[in-house]
């Protein structure tokens, strides 16, 4: 045997010694990967107790029922007035997220044109979370000024004149995309106009109450002292808080009305009063109050350079104010504006018209009744039964919307459509 020929054995040896470790090695990776899987095939996911449940998980389906424990004038006229809820089945109470609202179901028949039916509205929560109860803080509306021959607020005077401790309410669960985003660190900027302060008082409650350390604006706009909410409680926490800032705005104030101590700027809360008050930094923007007050402050705020991102607001209702632009399509339908929308129990056929924010709106202005509530997709009340036709939502909705049904508070045609209604 040649020299080369015993080489090439004995390399070969090696390659073929080498190649069974190897195959060795593979199978007993391969068995202990099994034996892995097998094993955890076999384990049950368990909860973490770390974890803790969300606010959506532990939410009721439906109208669950409340008692009134306790109720409360908040401002020298007796206008507003804070209503403690708390289950009649004695249970904790879900978390909400602060800015959110509660909607009701009333015993009280509504006026025309929906006479015979419960009325039901929306109030925003206006207080931190609380397992045993839940606040909210309601002002009675009058007949106008100048039209004494309209009917008063229904929801609010039956509130203010009916509900009193041991009241029994129907109540949905806390819902709403208004809220504070809690993750963020930006110094937050809370706007309240009127009544819309109520949400405000929410979102300062839970960060104060949380221990953080945000910087915190709030500016609140009223006419004068006498509709002033919680004034007592709102100095004492910019007292207590060094890094709350209270800025109440009189837009009309009374004699007895003293800049510097019961108001800090004459006027109403608008873009200049913001710049010439607000560090030049980036903050998160909270706005709640009447239409014309985010028409001027949304868009005064954008042309500032503030985020869009950074905006949140919402209107009186609580319907939540969205930007109605015409979208972008290729749909021939849509770019010629050449949309029907049809109600077949009302027997109208009427050209969709862009400058209507939601079908409801736009039903509304045909004259055509449309039972509603919230306005903003979370009380379910103005869902409707599709017939032909797609729809398409400004938002996510809070109510469960049945197959084959749209909410008409939060949705446009996407072609023609046929509604039963």
């Amino acid at each position: 045997m040649t020299t080369g020929i015993l080489a090439i054995i004995i390399f070969a040896a090696i390659v073929v010694q080498v190649t069974i470790i190897m195959l060795i090695s593979l199978y007993r990776r391969r068995k202990q990967f099994r034996a892995g899987a097998s094993a955890l095939s076999g384990m049950q996911p368990s909860a973490s107790p770390d974890v803790p449940a969300t606010a959506e998980a532990n939410a009721w389906k439906g109208f669950r029922q409340f008692v009134v424990q306790r109720r409360k004038l908040e401002d020298a006229q007796g206008s507003i007035c804070s209503f403690y809820l708390a289950p009649a089945d004695g249970k904790p109470l879900p978390p909400f997220k602060p800015g959110q609202f509660l909607t009701f179901k009333l015993d009280i028949e509504a006026p025309a044109p929906q006479a015979g039916k419960s009325v039901i509205r929306c109030y925003s929560l206006s207080d931190s979370p609380d397992p045993n109860h839940y606040r909210v803080s309601i002002k009675r509306v009058p007949a106008p000024a100048d039209r004494p021959e309209l009917p008063a607020g229904v929801s609010s005077n039956y509130f203010h004149d009916r509900v009193t401790e041991g009241t029994h309410l129907q109540v949905r669960a806390p819902s709403g995309h208004f809220h504070l985003i809690q993750e963020s660190t930006l110094p937050v900027v809370l706007i309240g106009g009127g009544i819309g302060i109520t949400p405000m008082l929410s979102i300062l409650n839970t960060l104060l109450q949380t221990g953080s350390q945000r910087e915190i604006w709030l500016f609140y706009g009223i006419r004068n002292g006498s509709e002033q909410i919680m004034r007592e409680q709102l100095l004492s926490l910019a007292e207590k808080h060094r890094h709350f800032h209270l800025h109440c705005c009189y837009s009309n104030p009374t004699a007895n009305d003293v800049e510097g101590i019961d108001f800090q700027h004459r006027g109403r809360v608008d873009i200049p009063l913001l710049r010439a008050t607000l560090p030049l930094t980036r903050h998160q923007f909270y706005i709640c109050g009447p239409k014309s007050m985010m028409e001027s402050l949304v868009p005064g705020l954008e042309a500032w350079g503030v985020q869009s991102s950074d905006i949140y607001y919402e209107s009186f209702g609580p319907a939540t104010l969205i930007r109605h632009d015409k979208p972008e399509t290729d749909n021939p339908e849509v770019a010629d504006n050449n949309i029907t929308v049809t109600f077949s129990k009302s027997g109208k056929q009427i050209p969709w018209d862009w400058n209507s924010g939601s079908l409801l709106e736009f039903a509304e202005t045909q004259g055509i009744d449309v039972d509603s509530g919230c306005r903003a997709g979370s009380c379910g009340g103005c869902q409707t039964a599709i017939e032909s036709g797609e729809v398409e939502y400004n938002q996510q909705a809070d109510a469960d919307v049945q197959p084959g049904h749209c909410l008409l508070c939060i949705t446009r045609p996407k072609n023609n459509l046929t509604l039963a209604a």
